[in-house]
């Protein structure tokens, strides 16, 4: 009976093992801010060494904005500043995410249509959920007026905040 109940609890961890781990998510509502009408929702969740960023956003002139992870978790002031400067941890200059040195913060752009609409769905390295120095968790996520030129220091020359939203654990 024993022996039964050994190779039972055995059968039972190695089932366990192959499931997989629940995945770490966050999410973000974005508010305008002062004068602005933009708004909307990104999550965002662990897969692995990468994280599922999914936005949806409107109230946007039509074109490319810049999209950030900014380093405080603070929307409370009417021009987005209150949320600081871009997240980086790791002491990166600011890039397209897709070279490989830029801040944790850096998202591709957000392109809105003729309607004011965007919409972004993608996965990023380099941030995590949840865990480690490069937790997104407790940052903001802010929308910018203008195009990010992917060059500027140490903003990418995006301009204003036109929304801001607190990246909060799911």
């Amino acid at each position: 009976m024993k022996r039964l109940i050994l190779v039972l609890a055995i059968s039972a961890l190695g089932v366990c093992s192959t499931l997989p781990a629940y995945a770490q998510s966050a999410a973000a509502r974005l508010e305008p801010t002062k004068g602005n009408a933009t708004a909307g929702t990104v999550t965002f969740t662990q897969k692995g060494d990468k994280v599922a960023i999914a936005a949806k956003v409107s109230g946007l002139t039509p074109g490319g904005h810049g999209f950030h992870i900014h380093e405080k978790g603070d929307c409370s002031s009417g021009d987005g500043m209150s949320a600081g400067g871009h997240f980086n941890p790791t002491g990166k200059p600011h890039g397209n995410p897709s070279a490989p040195d830029h801040h944790t913060g850096d998202m591709p752009m957000l392109v809105a249509d003729a309607s004011g609409n965007a919409s972004l769905s993608m996965e990023l390295g380099g941030m995590t959920v949840g865990s480690g120095v490069t937790d997104i968790v407790g940052k903001a996520v802010i929308v910018h007026k203008d195009p990010d030129d992917y060059t500027t220091q140490p903003t990418g020359n995006s301009g204003g905040r036109v929304a801001c939203g607190l990246i909060a654990k799911n």
